[in-house]
């Protein structure tokens, strides 16, 4: 869903703490596994979910477990999302603090079958929330500017266009320009959005 691989920068991030449980209203975060890959591969090898991702898609259930093996993702955390009562993952929200503390990136995933429902952006949300919750002050997502799903996420959950990174990746569909949205923690408060994901 988000533009870019949320581990790509990994070297520039502080190490991770802890991933605690998150439970909604529906879904329960808990921290991915490489067994996710299990499930997320469908998702992860389809080259029209991938579009906007930094790198190709996946070609291989190992590609992927390595990929979500701890080693790999230094200094960011990674909540699978399932529904309560199911531990099937159904995509995940990562996020990583910057050198400079206090400021915290996210990427995000869902897999087709679970879209159009609302459990991306309860998720995102919840995620949005622990992490203004743990003191940090702004957190932000790197956008495609043509992944117009996930820009309607971020913006529904708040998140304002910040600024726009001229070609700034090199990725298996050419060279493409991010779109920063960013959020800070007194915007969080003040909103009428709450881990929920809905507005109250």
């Amino acid at each position: 869903m988000v533009s870019q691989d949320p581990t790509a920068n990994a070297e520039a991030s502080p190490a991770a703490a802890g991933i605690p449980v998150i439970p909604t209203t529906r879904l329960r975060l808990r921290e991915r596994s490489v067994d996710d890959a299990e499930a997320l591969f469908g998702g992860m090898s389809d080259p029209e979910l991938m579009a906007w991702w930094s790198r190709a898609p996946f070609t291989t259930i190992e590609e992927l477990r390595d990929h979500f093996a701890p080693s790999r993702s230094a200094g960011w955390r990674s909540w699978a999302i399932t529904r309560a009562g199911d531990d099937r993952a159904l995509g995940f929200v990562a996020a990583g603090e910057k050198r400079q503390g206090g400021v915290s990136e996210i990427g995000y995933f869902l897999v087709r079958e679970a879209q159009g429902r609302g459990i991306a952006q309860e998720a995102v949300a919840a995620v949005v929330d622990q992490l203004f919750a743990e003191g940090q002050r702004r957190v932000f997502a790197d956008c495609d500017p043509d992944n117009r799903g996930s820009i309607a996420l971020l913006e529904r959950l708040g998140f304002q266009l910040e600024g726009r990174l001229r070609e700034e990746w090199r990725t298996h569909i050419g060279t493409r320009d991010s779109l920063i949205y960013g959020l800070l923690a007194s915007e969080w408060r003040a909103s009428d959005v709450r881990a929920s994901g809905v507005p109250t």
